[in-house]
């Protein structure tokens, strides 16, 4: 024990030199009057990826560089420090910044492609707002259209793809939501509406049958003045399922509320009729 207590302590002592060195040399940097040194400094930092320390250095060096040959790195490598200590935001900022200072730069495709990069770096959890996955979308295809022949364009795609799945998701869950709660009417208006925005999904037959069952189930416990009507909805949206997904695995299962409906009309007609006759 005595020994584990005195080797801490060595540890901690050790610890505390060695931070005190690093101090003294950052001071040192700060302090000096000699822009070449603390230009290698910076970049020796940024190297040893100490990003913020290098992030310091790079902009009390702005006024210095700035017009020189070597501005476009300094700028370069100072955006890449905040992307590193992943604050996305300044580091779009940067990388913006950059294209907009350096539109002949060789390292253009990569910024143009780090900036929409830094969007999907900030996408939140599906549950929040999807702002930056759609603007990520638009940014990787535009990526993609100005750059035709890029080595990135396969990721770009990747990431779209990502981001329409995060937004069909989404989508989806707030559909699921209103069925679990009870709202029907407007849980199969959301899944005609998912299936309209994301056409091409592989899910599609699956939201097909979630209207079919929505709007049945809102017809089931609708008043039996609105129940025709309503039942006739699910007869005409099984019809579109044929149409639309003819070899769907799940058409069946939707006929089958088709044809649930088409007795309950049946039902309803016969009962009316005979409150007529009665009359």
């Amino acid at each position: 024990m005595k020994y584990t207590s005195v080797y801490l302590l060595i540890l901690v002592a050790f610890s505390a030199l060695a931070l005190t060195s690093c101090n003294t040399k950052y001071n040192k940097v700060m302090k000096s009057k000699d822009v070449e040194y603390k230009l290698r400094m910076a970049d020796q930092y940024y190297e040893q990826k100490r990003y913020r320390i290098a992030q310091t250095l790079y902009e009390e060096l702005y006024p210095v560089y700035k017009g020189t040959d070597k501005f476009e790195e300094l700028y370069y490598k100072d955006a890449y420090c905040f992307f590193y200590m992943k604050n996305y935001r300044d580091a779009e900022n940067f990388f913006k910044g950059f294209l907009e200072v350096f539109p002949n730069s060789k390292k253009g495709e990569e910024v143009d492609y780090m900036r929409a990069y830094c969007f999907y770096k900030q996408i939140p959890k599906i549950d929040l707002d999807q702002t930056n996955a759609i603007k990520t979308m638009g940014m990787m295809q535009t990526f993609i259209n100005t750059h035709p022949g890029s080595a990135r364009n396969a990721d770009a795609t990747a990431i779209i793809d990502e981001c329409r799945a995060r937004l069909e998701e989404k989508e989806l869950r707030g559909a699921d939501q209103y069925f679990k709660v009870g709202q029907f009417r407007a849980a199969a208006i959301a899944y005609t509406n998912l299936l309209n925005n994301f056409p091409e999904s592989k899910f599609g037959d699956k939201y097909m049958l979630k209207t079919v069952l929505a709007y049945f189930k809102f017809a089931d416990m609708s008043v039996t003045e609105k129940q025709i009507e309503r039942y006739e909805q699910v007869i005409k949206t099984v019809e579109e399922f044929e149409d639309r997904y003819p070899d769907s695995n799940l058409l069946a299962e939707a006929k089958i509320y088709a044809n649930n409906s088409s007795e309950n009309i049946k039902k309803i007609k016969d009962e009316q009729a005979k409150t007529t006759t009665q009359l």
